[in-house]
């Protein structure tokens, strides 16, 4: 059967605006309001079915602790392999099913999210996550595109055929991993939430799905989305857990991939446990990992001054600062820095921050206390060594009713100290002025102050310095952008991802991702076999 998929145009570029007076904006206050009505009771699906455990937590609205969003039940021990079971029990049906099957599912899950269920996941999105319209706009669109695509894409892999020769016929079988994939994304981005575990599925695998235990609530919406498009039973099985269970997993022997988007220190101390447990496993497992980053924006003198402060203040604050791709470090030339100061000064009181639901907020709350005393420590920090650090802008909290950080900019005078090398993750941008004549020389220092390489932007006129820039950043970020923030990749057009601490590269977003997670079998068939078996040269 000939079944065709044509190449998705984004979803990315027909986000809502909620603006005053639209039909959307009134949808969604009504359901915001639904949401801060009532607790939801989440429960573990495993193999299509509802579980609920004795062992529950509960999930709370970032900027007001009062709402409590859902109480979501978490798996055990008994639960976790209970659903390694009914992965295993789905597997061989799933992976024998014909691929426009499975991406019928996933097309048909892109559909409801971008039309029916669109304002219930938005409202989600915002509440959970404290994320503005906005910013759950383009989360949800991502996740909609990375499901139109990866069909796509899984079209044009299993195309991916070898040569043919007289008297042969060769083909390649692109299989699904022999086992089940672990599934572990991050709070900060409810599209990662949900293509972490559906980028292996759609290719055939099975996966167990870790959601973070912050986002619980508006990750279960996706999960519900996926039921309702037809997703068979025991392919997907969403099982919250804490990570003394992760053993459980690790070192079953049909573990076959882990999908991992979170920091640095936890990805090394699972494949530590992978790496420990290798001889019990069928296969050698895939390890696919994105971590964290220290991006920044570097400014040369034919630089804009505003198309500068508004990247930065975008790049930076937008979120709370909570992506792997925000700005975090500055390099400004000292003959633009009080241009730059001054125009931040002028722009970061305009920079309203509170609860997401009153719609004339550009920033909301940190997702959590521990994210909250993370941030404060780097803040406190810098009022600490004030012979190093000078605060530009901001610096202030408060956690009385939600985690609330506002927009901060610190100026460093040690380009390799705490703030300019390590990854904070929150509204801290710290800046590092460097002579006019030191350009190639602060590059360098850009390069090697961090050991992340996952974004970063250069902000030029001169195409000279523009080239320069792109040639010796060439391995500080994965994602590289000129004259724009880096942040905002969308799906088919910046694959994204980063390399040193920052992770595997593996490009989600693309089919380079899917690739990750197929075991291709050659097969030659001979059409007119030898009958004896001398060679010529024995003659």
């Amino acid at each position: 059967m000939i079944w065709n998929i044509e190449k998705p145009k984004n979803e990315m570029d027909n986000i809502l605006s909620y603006s005053t007076g639209t039909k959307e904006r009134e949808l969604l206050m009504r359901e915001l309001e639904k949401i801060k009505e009532r607790t939801e009771e989440i429960p573990l699906i495993i193999g299509g079915r509802e579980v609920k455990t004795d062992d529950m937590m509960e999930v709370k609205a970032p900027h007001d602790h009062s709402i409590v969003l859902a109480r979501a039940h978490m798996a055990g021990e008994s639960e976790l392999l209970d659903a390694v079971e009914k992965a295993m029990d789905a597997w061989e049906r799933w992976a024998n099913m014909e691929w426009y099957h499975r991406a019928a599912v996933f097309m048909k899950a892109a559909d409801m999210l971008a039309g029916p269920r669109r304002i219930r996941n938005i409202a989600a999105i915002m509440m959970n996550m404290s994320k503005t319209p906005f910013e759950a706009e383009i989360d949800l669109a991502e996740l909609v595109d990375f499901w139109r695509f990866n069909a796509y894409y899984m079209k044009y892999i299993y195309e991916q055929q070898p040569d043919q020769a007289p008297g042969e016929k060769n083909r390649i079988d692109w299989r699904p991993l022999e086992g089940f994939i672990l599934a572990i994304p991050p709070f900060n981005f409810y599209s990662i939430g949900g293509n972490l575990p559906t980028a292996p599925a759609i290719v055939g695998n099975v996966v167990l799905w870790k959601p973070s235990r912050w986002v619980i609530f508006c990750n279960y919406e996706i999960m519900r989305v996926l039921i309702d498009a037809g997703l068979p039973a025991g392919v997907i099985n969403f099982v919250p857990f804490s990570s003394k269970y992760s053993d459980v997993l690790l070192s079953h022997p049909m573990f076959a991939g882990l999908h991992f988007t979170g920091s640095y220190e936890t990805l090394t101390l699972l494949w530590r446990k992978i790496g420990e447990n290798v001889t019990k496993y069928r296969n050698f497992p895939r390890i696919v990992g994105e971590t964290g980053g220290k991006d920044f924006i570097f400014v040369h003198s034919s630089a804009d001054v505003d198309e500068v402060v508004a990247n930065i203040i975008r790049g930076g604050f937008e979120y709370q600062g909570q992506k792997c791709s925000a700005v975090s470090r500055v390099y400004v030339p000292r003959c633009m820095w009080d241009k730059i100061r001054d125009a931040l000064l002028r722009e970061l009181p305009k920079v309203k921050y509170g609860p997401v639901d009153d719609l004339s907020n550009f920033m909301g709350a940190v997702i959590s206390e521990e994210a909250f005393n993370k941030i404060v420590s780097y803040i406190e920090y810098a009022k600490e060594y004030s012979d190093e650090y000078e605060f530009v802008y901001g610096g202030e909290y408060d956690s009385s009713k939600g985690w609330f950080i506002g927009p901060t900019v610190i100026r460093a005078l040690n380009p390799k100290g705490k703030l300019m090398s390590e990854e904070i993750f929150g509204p801290v941008v710290t800046v590092y002025v460097y002579d006019d004549d030191k350009y190639e020389e602060t590059l360098k220092l850009c390069d090697e102050t961090s050991p992340y390489g996952l974004t970063g932007s250069i902000f030029a006129k001169d195409r000279e310095a523009i080239v320069k820039a792109e040639q010796m950043l060439r391995y500080a970020a994965g994602n590289f952008y000129i004259n724009d923030k880096p942040t905002g990749a969308i799906v088919a057009r910046q694959p994204f991802g980063g390399a040193r601490n920052s992770g595997t590269n593996d490009k989600a977003g693309s089919w380079l991702n899917l690739l990750r997670w197929l075991s291709p079998r050659t097969i030659k068939e001979t059409t007119v076999p030898p009958k004896r078996w001398e060679r010529g040269y024995m003659k």
